[in-house]
């Protein structure tokens, strides 16, 4: 990989740009063009009015302080008072207290302070779905299937999951004592486990049949890295061999890191424009291109299918738009989200940070999916049980109070399925996917010719 981290810099500060979005990207043979200026609703405000309204908010502020019922928290207004002026912006702008801004740098990184278990609520008690290997979990001897009934001596029962899994995270070097219940065995069993740093898995892989299926879950700082060892293992599984076809599942990907979506696209992309970002300053405006590289000359041959539902957002919109400009891949689902802004995280210091809107993607073909969102190739729906019907779907961004628009909304009302059965043989969008490279179901449009 030869492309750049997309980082930016404002007011000496490190910015960091967060994938919830798509801005506006354009053909790859053609070169960036500025955005028209729109003009101001309003008239331009002079400073001297700037500062007016200023000093009306001091004098509201003092008025609070001296006359309020009883005696305000300070910090606490200051602080509402960001919140409400970044809110009135767009859905996406917002101030973070600091512990929100830390909570953003882990999930974002996904790495964070803790023991390595992927654990999930079965009856009120916590049940170990996997431990990750090389934790401290792993190597302590935790299985899959273990149940989690103490915590530091702390029965689990009535805990939530967040609950529990907020008292096992921490910081690295801490201990911890877990008690397990385990089948088959009489006596509960006792380990204490030392903190380390986690590496969440954002990608996971499987083969099906001779059909290699990467689920990409989220953009965080491990996301590229999932995606090589995922196609590392799809190639041991098939002794070596490329396999027929690779389905990848960005369904409810809530998106991520920009440069992380950028990477991931020119895994299979050899060329080309993969994303463009206009923003109001030039500083703010780019185009990211792949280049060629042993990932997609590897895979430069083998049929590709993205799997996209409601829940596919911002970053894992930018993947879908570029493979599918690109032809290569074809996308079946149902309509994405529609997040095609991105999010800078300006850091304040000890007092948080911002989170501010500072752009919108396009993808190659210069389309913008704000509101409207990505559209697949194939249609397929799910069989929604009579227990999920009226929460299987989502309306997207175009519902948002005060989105930012500049896509075209005319289906963007419509409500896209977010529902994704558990059990693979009842997940009719896979199961189309496979069958789409297995070459049993047929389409005009599959495989399509990968961009030379």
């Amino acid at each position: 990989m030869r492309l750049t981290p997309l980082r930016i810099v404002a007011s000496m500060a490190a910015v960091f740009t967060l994938g919830l979005a798509c801005a506006p990207l354009i053909a790859q043979d053609q070169t960036p063009k500025a955005p028209e200026a729109t003009p101001p609703a309003t008239a331009p405000r002079t400073s001297g009015e700037v500062y007016s309204d200023l000093d009306l908010f001091g004098e509201v502020f003092d008025r609070i302080r001296a006359e309020y019922v009883e005696a305000p928290d300070e910090r606490k207004l200051i602080h509402a008072a960001l919140q409400g002026m970044l809110t009135s912006l767009d859905p996406h702008s917002g101030y973070m207290e600091p512990v929100e801004y830390s909570d953003v740098q882990e999930d974002t990184t996904g790495e964070f302070g803790g023991l390595g278990i992927e654990v999930q609520m079965e009856d009120g008690v916590i049940k170990v779905v996997s431990p990750i290997d090389e934790t401290p979990a792993a190597k302590a001897g935790i299985l899959a299937g273990d149940f989690i009934v103490e915590l530091d001596g702390t029965q689990v029962q009535g805990l939530t999951l967040d609950q529990a899994v907020e008292k096992m995270r921490g910081q690295v070097g801490t201990k911890i004592k877990i008690t397990v219940v385990r089948e088959g065995v009489t006596d509960p069993l006792t380990f204490e486990l030392t903190r380390d740093i986690i590496a969440t898995r954002a990608a996971r892989f499987s083969m099906e049949g001779d059909v290699g299926v990467i689920r990409l879950t989220r953009f965080s700082e491990q996301a590229f890295v999932g995606i090589q060892k995922a196609i590392d293992d799809m190639y041991k599984a098939n002794d070596g061999k490329a396999p027929k076809g690779i389905v990848l599942d960005l369904r409810n990907n809530p998106g991520g890191l920009v440069d992380q979506a950028v990477f991931v696209s020119d895994a299979f992309l050899h060329q080309g424009a993969v994303v463009l970002t206009r923003g109001r300053i030039d500083s703010e405006s780019s185009r990211y291109d792949a280049k060629p590289d042993a990932i997609d000359e590897k895979l430069a041959d083998v049929p590709m299918v993205v799997l996209i539902n409601g829940g596919s957002a911002s970053a894992a919109e930018i993947v879908a738009g570029a493979l599918q400009d690109h032809k290569r891949a074809t996308l079946v689902g149902t309509r994405s989200f529609g997040k095609g802004s991105v999010q800078s995280i300006i850091p304040l210091g000890a007092d948080g940070a911002m989170r501010l809107t500072t752009a919108r993607y396009y993808t190659p073909n210069n389309r913008s999916i704000q509101a409207s969102g990505i559209q697949p190739d194939i249609t397929i729906t799910q069989d929604v049980p009579a227990e999920f019907k009226g929460r299987d779907e989502i309306i997207g961004e175009a519902a948002l109070p005060g989105q930012i628009g500049g896509g075209t909304e005319e289906k963007a009302t419509v409500g896209s399925s977010v529902y994704v059965p558990a059990e693979k043989d009842k997940d009719n969008q896979l199961q189309y996917a496979i069958k789409l490279i297995d070459g049993v179901e047929t389409n005009a449009a599959y495989p399509p010719k990968a961009a030379s």
